[in-house]
């Protein structure tokens, strides 16, 4: 009797401990799990159309876990470990590395947050936080987004990335790390800074951002800007934005971005010295269940050389209606016209979609998503 007293009194203050602990800290499993049924024309340069069940819907579909732990006085910690994998075969995005995000950082309620490792670039920081991303109501990372391919791709690897909310301003900066040259540290690196004004259940906001490559193997330049905004009238939403690319000559190469060289010259990011997009919708909510959105897309393309001038124009009808609050369907049309060198580019957005092989493309899907 007297050691089970002698027990409880070493046990009960560690359970005490370990609960308090718990109720500190908390891990998530989450995800987006779509797919669709995809019709495209033109996949062949003999023209040849296709229907298939395609490797994901209008979103990516991945699965994640993130957690964060409470410090005391207002801070925090947080990770997040999160992979894309293609429904259609239950095979991980051959594309991109099995963890695609994979980040840890500390969070003050008062100063923001650091986050380290591969994240989003502050590219897409300036066009999420700017709110003129297409299609908002659904989760970020479309198979038809054209302006993911002129954000860069993304993400970014080796990245330190400071973020902060500040009444009623965003902000973020980042810089990855290169070094993939010893005698040039500057080699692969990549910096960038994004701010928006974004008042809490104000009816306008814009924002923009600019970022800065160097070429892994050789330390040419790669920059690119954005900005734009949005404007909510009752449930209806119009965005406008504009980005711009800018290459040096020899810029074929960035090891910390999300495309190898092989992916970078099938994006033809080799092609260009300059490229620029202005983009724009409208999205349009009735009652709690649906959404319509009609999107444009212009992009003009200043080749290297006159034989690689190009230029292209993406029209896109979206219709969703929520089955419930984790699960929706929707019909989605897109239609493209490229011209020049624009021809067989991927500018939908992510390299697994096939790319037109004519002038023209016309892509229906039909799609059911679940979030958890």
């Amino acid at each position: 009797m007297k050691k089970w007293k002698k027990l409880t009194h070493v046990l009960l203050p560690t359970l005490v401990v370990c609960q308090g602990a718990h109720a500190q800290s908390s891990v998530t499993l989450y995800g987006v799990v779509d797919e669709s049924i995809r019709y495209l024309t033109n996949t062949t340069k003999a023209g040849d159309s296709k229907i298939q069940l395609a490797n994901g819907g209008m979103s990516e579909s991945r699965w994640g876990i993130k957690g964060e732990e409470q410090l005391g006085g207002g801070w925090s910690t947080f990770f997040k470990l999160e992979n894309r994998f293609f429904i259609n075969n239950g095979q991980s995005d051959t594309y991109l590395p099995f963890f695609n995000e994979a980040q840890v950082g500390v969070r003050s309620n008062s100063y923001g947050q650091i986050v380290l490792g591969r994240q989003y670039n502050v590219m897409i920081e300036g066009i999420t936080i700017g709110g003129y991303g297409s299609n908002p109501w659904i989760p970020y990372d479309f198979t038809f987004q054209p302006e993911v391919t002129l954000s860069g791709g993304i993400w970014t690897s080796n990245q330190v990335q400071y973020q902060a909310h500040f009444h009623d301003v965003m902000f973020a900066a980042g810089y990855a790390f290169g070094g993939t040259s010893p005698d040039h540290q500057a080699y692969g690196s990549q910096l960038g800074a994004a701010a928006a004004y974004a008042p809490a259940g104000g009816p306008i906001n814009f924002g923009g951002a600019y970022e800065q490559s160097k070429d892994s193997i050789n330390g040419a330049t790669s920059k690119a800007w954005t900005f734009g905004g949005s404007y909510y009238w009752d449930k209806t939403r119009f965005a406008l934005g504009y980005i711009v690319n800018q290459n040096d000559t020899g810029f074929s190469n960035f090891a910390n971005g999300p495309f190898t060289s092989a992916g970078l010259t099938a994006l033809k990011y080799t092609d260009f010295a300059r490229r620029r997009m202005i983009m724009g919708g409208i999205t349009q909510q009735f009652g709690p269940a649906w959404h319509f959105a009609a999107n444009i897309w212009r992009t003009l393309q200043d080749g290297k050389t006159r034989a690689k001038d190009g230029a292209a124009w993406q029209y896109q009808l979206v219709a969703d209606y929520n089955l419930s609050k984790r699960t929706d369907v929707y019909l989605e049309a897109d239609y493209a016209q490229y011209n020049g060198d624009l021809i067989g580019a991927q500018l939908q957005g992510i390299q697994a979609v096939g790319t037109a092989q004519k002038g023209t493309q016309l892509g229906l899907s039909l799609g059911l998503r679940h979030l958890f």
